[in-house]
């Protein structure tokens, strides 16, 4: 990777943050174009206009000036980003003052704000939210929007941290035909919990409710979840039942040959080995995601409990949707566990590469 497109990968995470500032700032002190006060946990008729936001006069600072903040954070460690930025044959550049350190320790906060960017967005939210509003039903779409950018933000913030971080050099070309290498047992049992957890723990609830069958709920509960599964477009049905098994058949490949090195009958591709951030970065994406997201429906829950909202007996009636917290946290743990260990076993690839070594100090 040369200097000039680490440079471009930085600049762009700078133009990320100095905009989203800029959009935080608005919203603070007033404007509300693009702004919702939706509450994200109850579907409400009027989220198309954002719930009223328009009339609001003022907002609280946990997401008025207090996001404002988070984000003059992410503006300043976006230029320390693009103050590190290395030349091509891996010398710093005059511009880096942090030395060494800095160019380890600066990624690595990138790192962490392109996780809690992701978090902040939860990009499965969007799967399901997007075909729906496509399909007619009331959708926040400023929402949306927002989602999308923060979701934009996350990987540039990603691919600018992974741009500068130091890197080894290889002074020799890559192996012509890579090898795949064996898969560890550990591996493999993550692997096929992450494709098996939405499989029995998603799909085939939803499938059996598609179908009429009160698996765990009560029959009103029933009632309303065929009547959207039903009326909804055939696209959005079939995303909100099958979505979930297909990504984790897509799991599976971490495990497998094909994940390492593509099959020889893919033309142009075959032989080749697979980039490691095609397979880790939407594992990672979606791991972190679903554990925010069963994390955060669990204190809700926990909420619904201490409030008096919500009763020990309508948890037992309905054990099936309340057993979905512990499925999204399993699925997201066992997805992140897969996917460490397909970055441990597809790194020590790369190293054992013919003619592949460091760069002397």
């Amino acid at each position: 990777m040369t200097a000039r497109i680490r440079q471009r990968w930085a600049c762009a995470a700078v133009i990320f943050a100095v905009g989203y500032l800029g959009f935080r700032l608005y919203w603070a002190a007033g404007g509300r174009y693009g702004y919702s006060a939706c509450d994200r946990r109850h579907e409400s008729a009027d989220a198309a206009s954002g719930c009223g936001a328009d009339g609001l006069a003022s907002l609280p600072f946990r997401s008025g000036w207090g996001p404002a903040v988070l984000a003059a954070l992410l503006v300043g460690l976006a230029l320390a980003l693009l103050a590190v930025t290395v030349t091509g044959d891996g010398e710093p550049t005059p511009a880096s003052a942090a030395g060494t350190r800095g160019r380890r320790v600066v990624p690595a906060a990138a790192w962490l704000a392109c996780g809690a960017l992701l978090v902040a967005a939860f990009p499965m939210h969007l799967l399901f939210q997007i075909p729906a509003g496509l399909a007619g039903h009331p959708t926040d779409w400023r929402d949306v929007g927002h989602r999308l950018l923060l979701v934009a933000g996350a990987v540039l913030f990603g691919a600018a941290a992974r741009a500068v971080a130091p890197k080894p050099r290889c002074d020799q070309p890559r192996a012509a035909a890579p090898e795949a290498r064996p898969v560890p047992v550990r591996l493999r049992r993550w692997t096929y919990l992450a494709g098996a957890v939405p499989l029995f723990g998603w799909t085939l609830p939803h499938g059996l409710w598609f179908l009429g069958v009160p698996f765990g709920i009560p029959a009103a509960m029933l009632d309303g979840i065929r009547v959207e599964l039903v009326t909804a477009a055939p696209v959005t049905a079939a995303a909100i039942v099958f979505a979930p098994t297909a990504g984790g058949l897509l799991t599976l490949g971490l495990a497998q040959r094909w994940g390492q090195v593509f099959p020889a009958r893919l033309p142009g591709l075959g032989g080749r080995r697979v980039p490691r951030p095609l397979a880790l970065v939407p594992a990672g994406v979606v791991a972190v995601s679903l554990v925010a997201y069963g994390l955060l429906s669990a204190a809700a829950l926990v909420g619904g409990l201490l409030g008096g909202t919500t009763g020990w007996a309508d948890l037992r009636s309905g054990w099936a949707v309340t057993a979905t917290v512990p499925v999204f946290l399993a699925w997201g743990v066992a997805l992140g566990m897969a996917a460490y260990g397909y970055h441990r076993l597809t790194e020590m690839s790369v190293q054992a590469q013919p003619g592949r070594r460091t760069a002397s100090p």
